[in-house]
C-alpha cells in the first residue's frame, strides 16, 4: 500500500527522518517497505502492511501512530469538530434499517444540506493523486480522503435521488428517506457507479431505499444516487461489516475495491463516528452546506477496549532478554495502551480497539519486543541434548532397494492400493481371497490388491495408448516408448479365510521393450542378482516353477520362462515372462493384434527379503594381476537350463573362475531341432600371480571335458 511522505509529517509538529531513514526505521520494527519514490515535492512509500495489522495501519493515521511509537514524538490528530444547524434535524430526513446486526454490526449516517458540488481544492487533489486515486468532485473526494486518512471507507449519497416510504412530508425535507441495509433479493440487479452491471443474490450485502438496491455493502456505490453537480442534500454513510461476508460477495461478483480491501480485513467498529464527523467538517470547510443535527447510529453492541494482564517475568523468559518494568510501561504509553499497574510483578493493559490484532499477553510481548527492536536481542544457540532418532530398519531397507534399482534404470511409481473386477477376472483371481470395498468410489477401485503386477502391467498399457497406431503396426517407437523400466514398493493384501486378513509388502518391477527377445529375461535375472547381492544376500539360487493344480499363476506365466528365486529351500521371490493370454486381454499389441514385445516382471516378498538381507559385506581385495577372457559355446537340449551349465563351470573351474557371463542364446536354422546354442564368457584370474596361456588353457580344457560328460551336450569348437 502507498503512503504519503508529506501528509505523514503533517500529524507531527517537529521534522520526521528523511524519506529513506524513515523506511529504514518501519522496516526494522514494523512493516517492510519495498520502494521510496519522488513523487513531485512529495515522495511515496510503498509499505507492505501485514494482513493482521490491516485495521489500523491500511491508514496515514496508523502509520503516523507507528511513527511515533518509534520515535518517541507526540501525534497531532486531524480536526474533525462539527457545528451542526438545530434547525435541521437528520432524523426528519432519513431512517436507517438494518435487517442483520451480525452482517453490519454498526451502521452511521449524517446529512448535510445546501453544499456546492465543485472540484476539489488542489491540495486535495494533489494527496489523492499521489496515492494514485483520481479525483472526481469535492463530496466524493472528501471520502477517499478520509479512508486514505483514518482506514475508514465512506461512501456519499445524494439525499433527494434516494426513494422513501410514503409518509407526510416533514416541515423542513417533504418526504423523508429510508435507508434500508439488507441482503439482496433474488433477481435483483444494480449498476455501480463505473456503469458495470452486476446480478445480485440473497449471499450479497446491499444498501438500498425504499424500493431497490443503491449500492453494494462495502464494496462499491450504485450509480443511481451518485453525486453530481446539482446535488444539494448529501447524505453521508460510514458503517462497519462483517468482514467474511464483504469477502463473500467481493468474490462472488469479481469485484475488488479500496474499500472492499479495508472491511475484508476487519475494521474497528468505533472509527465510524470519528470517520464521517472528519468527513462531514471537510465537507463544511470546502463545499458548504449546514450539517443536520444528531448523528445516525446503529450500534447495538458496542465493542469495548479489551484489558490484558502481563506478568513482567514472563516477559523476559519470552524474549530471552530482561527489559525493565519503566521500559514496558513507556512503550505501551508510546502505543497509546492504557495501563492499570496490579503489582510489582504484572501490570494490567488495555488494548484500544483499533488493535484488532492483540488479544493474548504473547501479543503484547510481541509489541514490547518489536518498538524496543529484535536487533537488540543477543543470539544465543539453545543448549540441547541431540538425540539421534531410532533407527527405522524397514525405511532403511525399503529406501536402499528402491535406491539400487533406481541406480539399474528402474524408475518408481505410485499406484491405488486397489484393482477392478476386469482385473480379478483377467487375472483369475479367486473372489474368497479377495478383499471386497464396501463403498468403493467407482468401479476401478472394487478389490484390495492381491498383487502389484496387475496395476503395473497397467502402466505399460496406459503408456502404450500414447503410440499412434499407425506407429505401432510398423514397429517404430516414440523417443521414450522404446524400453519400460518400472518397480514399485508397497503392500499387497489377500484373505485366507473370512476372518483372517493377510497383509504384507512387496517389491515388484518390470521390463517392457519392443524385442520380444529371451535377452530380455535375463537382463531382469541380473537385475534379481544386483539387487540381492546388494542386500547381503549370496546363497540364492533360480529353481524350476512347479504350480500346483490349484495355483492361478500358472495362467499368469509363460510356463517355459519362469523361475522361483529361492534361498536355501525359500522361496522369497518369482522371476518370469508374462503370458500371451494376459496381455491379449490388456490390449498390449498393435492394431491388428501382432505382439510388438514382452514383459518379464520380478516379484519378491519383500518381508522374507528383509529378513535375509544383511549390512555386513565380507571386502574382498581386487586382484592386481591381470584377468585373461575365453568363449565357449555349449550346444544343448531346449529343455537345459542356464544354471545347470554354469554350476558345472564353477565348480571345475574352481577359484580360478571369476565370472561367467551368458552372452548369446541362439535357435536358429544352422542349430538342429530341439537343442539350443549358449555363449559364455569365462573370466580366468588369480589373485596370487598372473596366469599364463598354458595354465589357462588347463583349466579351459578341463572345463571343456566336463561339460562334454554331459549326454547330448557338446562344446562347439
Amino acid at each position: 500500500m502507498v503512503f504519503s511522505y508529506n501528509w505523514i509529517q503533517s500529524f507531527f509538529k517537529k521534522k520526521l527522518l528523511k524519506p529513506k531513514e524513515f523506511a529504514e526505521l518501519l522496516t526494522t520494527h514494523s512493516f517492510e517497505v519495498s520502494e521510496v519514490k519522488r513523487v513531485g515535492k512529495d515522495f511515496v512509500l510503498d509499505v507492505d502492511v501485514l494482513p493482521n495489522r490491516g485495521p489500523d495501519c491500511f491508514s496515514h493515521i496508523g502509520i503516523a501512530r507507528e511513527c511515533a511509537a518509534l520515535t518517541k514524538s507526540k501525534i497531532k490528530y486531524p480536526k474533525s469538530k462539527i457545528i451542526e444547524d438545530k434547525g435541521l434535524k437528520a432524523k426528519d430526513f432519513i431512517k436507517v434499517e438494518v435487517k442483520d446486526q451480525k452482517a453490519c454490526p454498526r451502521y452511521t449516517a449524517r446529512v448535510i444540506s445546501g453544499v456546492k458540488v465543485a472540484p476539489s481544492p488542489k491540495w486535495l487533489k494533489e494527496k489523492l493523486k499521489v496515492c494514485g486515486i483520481r479525483p472526481i468532485n469535492n463530496i466524493v473526494d472528501i471520502a477517499n480522503f478520509v479512508m486514505l486518512e483514518t482506514g475508514q471507507p465512506l461512501h456519499a449519497f445524494d439525499g433527494e435521488k434516494l426513494e422513501g416510504p410514503k409518509v407526510k412530508p416533514s416541515a423542513s425535507y417533504g418526504a423523508s428517506k429510508k435507508i434500508i441495509v439488507r441482503f439482496a433479493k433474488k433477481r435483483e440487479r444494480i449498476v455501480t457507479l463505473d456503469e458495470e452491471k452486476y446480478d445480485l443474490n440473497d449471499n450479497i450485502l446491499v444498501i438500498a431505499d425504499a424500493k431497490k438496491p443503491v449500492a453494494i455493502a462495502g464494496i462499491k456505490g450504485g450509480i443511481i444516487p451518485e453525486i453530481d453537480r446539482e446535488t444539494k442534500i448529501v447524505v453521508l454513510e460510514s458503517a462497519n461489516f462483517n468482514p467474511q461476508v464483504i469477502r463473500r460477495g467481493s468474490k462472488k461478483l469479481g469485484l475488488k475495491t479500496d474499500a472492499s480491501w479495508r472491511f475484508e480485513h476487519g475494521i474497528d467498529p468505533n472509527l465510524t463516528e470519528f470517520a464521517i464527523n472528519r468527513a462531514a467538517f471537510l465537507v463544511q470547510k470546502i463545499a458548504g452546506g449546514k450539517i443536520a443535527q444528531g448523528l445516525i447510529d446503529f450500534y447495538p453492541k458496542k465493542v469495548y477496549p479489551k484489558k490484558i494482564k502481563l506478568n513482567l517475568a514472563y516477559v523476559d523468559r519470552l524474549l530471552g532478554v530482561k527489559i525493565s518494568k519503566k521500559e514496558i510501561k513507556n512503550i505501551f504509553r508510546r502505543l497509546n495502551f492504557p495501563l492499570y499497574e496490579n503489582s510489582s510483578r504484572s501490570i494490567l493493559v488495555e488494548v484500544p480497539t483499533f488493535r484488532l490484532d492483540l488479544s493474548l499477553p504473547e501479543d503484547l510481548i510481541e509489541e514490547i519486543g518489536r518498538i524496543s527492536g529484535f536487533q537488540k536481542i543477543p543470539a544465543i544457540l539453545p543448549l540441547v541434548s541431540l538425540i539421534p532418532p531410532k533407527r527405522n530398519i524397514d525405511r532403511f531397507w525399503e529406501n536402499l532397494s528402491r535406491d539400487i534399482l533406481k541406480e539399474a534404470g528402474f524408475s518408481e511409481v505410485y499406484n491405488y492400493s486397489f484393482i477392478s473386477q476386469k482385473m480379478a477376472t483377467i487375472f483369475e483371481y479367486r473372489p474368497k481371497n479377495l478383499m471386497e470395498i464396501e463403498n468403493p468410489m467407482s468401479l476401478e477401485q472394487k478389490y484390495l490388491r492381491p498383487s502389484l503386477i496387475p496395476n503395473l502391467l497397467k502402466n505399460v498399457k496406459e503408456n502404450m495408448k500414447n503410440l499412434p497406431a499407425s506407429r505401432l503396426r510398423s514397429g517404430q517407437w516414440q523417443a521414450g516408448f522404446k524400453e519400460i523400466k518400472i518397480f514399485e514398493l508397497g503392500k499387497i493384501f489377500r484373505k485366507d479365510t473370512p476372518s483372517k486378513i493377510f497383509e504384507k509388502r512387496s517389491l515388484t518391477g518390470l521390463i517392457f521393450k519392443k524385442e520380444k527377445k529371451a535377452e530380455n529375461f535375463y537382463e531382469l535375472k541380473g537385475i534379481c542378482d544386483l539387487l540381492l547381492e546388494k542386500m547381503g544376500i549370496s546363497n540364492f539360487w533360480y529353481d524350476t516353477y512347479k504350480p500346483t493344480p490349484e495355483d492361478s499363476k500358472i495362467s499368469i506365466w509363460d510356463p517355459k520362462k519362469c523361475a522361483e528365486i529361492k534361498v536355501d529351500h525359500q522361496e522369497i521371490g518369482f522371476l518370469g515372462e508374462v503370458s500371451l493370454k494376459i496381455l491379449e486381454d490388456l490390449k498390449i499389441f498393435s492394431a491388428k493384434g501382432k505382439q510388438i514385445g514382452n514383459v518379464v516382471v520380478f516379484d519378491f516378498d519383500f518381508e522374507k527379503l528383509q529378513k535375509l538381507a544383511c549390512e555386513e559385506h565380507e571386502f574382498l581385495p581386487i586382484s592386481k594381476y591381470p584377468a585373461a577372457i575365453r568363449d565357449l559355446a555349449v550346444l544343448v537340449p531346449l529343455e537345459v537350463r542356464v544354471e545347470e551349465i554354469l554350476n558345472k563351470i564353477e565348480i571345475t573351474g574352481g577359484s580360478l573362475v571369476r565370472d561367467v557371463d551368458l552372452f548369446d542364446i541362439y535357435t536358429g536354422e544352422e542349430i538342429p531341432e530341439g537343442k539350443k546354442n549358449l555363449a559364455f564368457h569365462i573370466i580366468y584370474q588369480s589373485d596370487i600371480k598372473t596366469l599364463s596361456s598354458r595354465e589357462i588353457d588347463k583349466i579351459h580344457q578341463k572345463i571343456i571335458k566336463a561339460l562334454e560328460k554331459e549326454k547330448e551336450w557338446e562344446v562347439r569348437k
